[in-house]
């Protein structure tokens, strides 16, 4: 039984929503959280990334760091910027962009899950999390009493959920506006929870799509908490943590390209002549067809490849296995190039399909890369297959866009 629970949100003054609302803190690098938090005094990336606020010679984790983070969440509660709902609610939150050329729509409840889900995997993972990554967001989480960015879960939509969304959605916003990425974001409340509540219960499973860290932090953070209250309910706040539930059938998963530093000591042709083994190579455009092909960049000179994987290749039933970017790692990067462990490996970078294959291709020409691969993108589908299954996929495999605002709902500890 999947439990959701409604929470007093802190959130933003209505008219003061688009200033503060901002990107995850995952998505942006040091700098250019710098320039989003110095662009309004009001940003809530001076709360997501507060090593913005700080000199560079000021360690990222610091502990430094997450005091300036609480010193700033609490700035924009005395200064009236945002305030504390007077009743726990769930809200409904929409994204609405054109990505990729496709306009994308999706609609999720907003409102906290309990980690004893997360911990008994009734809310499934497909990814391995590193522990600095963990420790990071512990820290933040617990310095600031709360968490301040929903985990971006799917689940296997129902016709009642949905229309009781889209009713629900029919109503006055407390928020609407698009922000300065052309993403429209949509805040309703929810007008019974409890429908909510009860129709989840019968939802056998989530699946986390983004936010494995932060999931995995907040079930560390609720267990420093109990620890530190042991008589404490069991659904005490302090156990629950901020999620949105979106049906799996409204989300897409855009590629995540690889570029590589160098091919391992092969010339060119050297490199197409040993893909030759496994791939059928001929001229082809920057984009992938179809799950068993990949495009592969070499520079100007070359133009894109179309490489389709041999058919024998393709008959792998593993969930992980048949993956398009296992098959890459499995047969080309690996035993080709030498790149066997995509986490640490310093030759490999990951290129998110929001960039598009225009960076790919600055990446060669520029001598930033030697060789640049475009993928085609993991489903849905293969996604919830894996995280049944009970496996983990390899490094960066998915990348879901539009990405969740933070600063429009914050659940505290207490």
């Amino acid at each position: 039984m999947l439990r959701v629970f409604p929470f007093a949100a802190l959130r933003p003054k209505p008219e003061l929503a688009a200033e503060v609302a901002c990107p995850p803190y995952d998505v942006v690098d040091r700098a250019e959280a710098r320039a989003i938090a110095s662009a309004s005094h009001r940003s809530f990336m001076h709360v997501v990334r507060p090593d913005a606020d700080l000199p560079d010679s000021v360690d990222p984790y610091d502990k430094s760091v997450y005091l300036r983070g609480r010193d700033n969440l609490d700035g924009l509660v005395s200064a009236g910027a945002m305030f504390r709902d007077d009743q726990p609610r769930m809200y409904l939150y929409r994204q609405s962009a054109v990505i990729a050329g496709r306009l994308q729509t999706q609609t999720g409840v907003v409102c906290c899950c309990h980690v004893s889900d997360y911990n008994h995997d009734l809310i499934k993972k497909h990814e391995k999390t590193r522990k600095d990554k963990e420790d990071d967001r512990v820290r933040h989480i617990l310095a600031l009493n709360g968490h301040i960015e929903p985990v971006f879960l799917a689940y296997k939509g129902r016709r009642d959920i949905d229309e009781f969304v889209a009713r629900a959605c029919e109503a006055a916003p407390l928020y609407d506006f698009t922000a300065d990425d052309g993403v429209r974001h949509t805040v309703w409340v929810a007008d019974n929870a409890g429908f909510l509540a009860d129709a989840f219960s019968s939802v056998p499973c989530a699946y986390v799509a983004d936010g494995h860290h932060r999931s995995a932090a907040a079930s560390r953070a609720a267990m420093e908490r109990r620890a530190l209250a042991p008589t404490a309910p069991r659904d005490a706040e302090f156990m629950r943590y901020l999620a949105v539930l979106f049906p799996a059938d409204q989300l897409r998963i855009l590629p995540y390209h690889r570029a590589v530093a160098d091919l391992h000591g092969l010339s060119a042709d050297e490199f197409v002549g040993r893909l030759g083994a496994v791939c059928e190579v001929a001229p082809g455009g920057p984009e992938p067809a179809r799950h068993g092909e990949f495009a592969l960049y070499l520079g100007k000179g070359r133009g894109w490849l179309r490489c389709a994987f041999n058919p024998g290749l393709l008959a792998e039933k593993d969930p992980v296995r048949s993956l398009d970017v296992s098959l890459l790692s499995d047969h080309v990067l690996g035993p080709i190039l030498g790149i066997a462990d995509l986490r640490t490996d310093k030759r490999i970078d990951f290129v998110g399909g929001i960039r598009g294959t225009g960076d790919l291709e600055r990446r060669v020409d520029s001598g930033r890369a030697a060789a640049a691969f475009s993928m085609h993108p993991t489903t849905m589908g293969q996604l919830l297959a894996v995280a049944d299954a009970g496996q983990m996929m390899p490094p960066k495999s998915t990348w879901f866009e539009p990405k969740l605002r933070s600063g429009l709902l914050v659940h505290m500890l207490d």
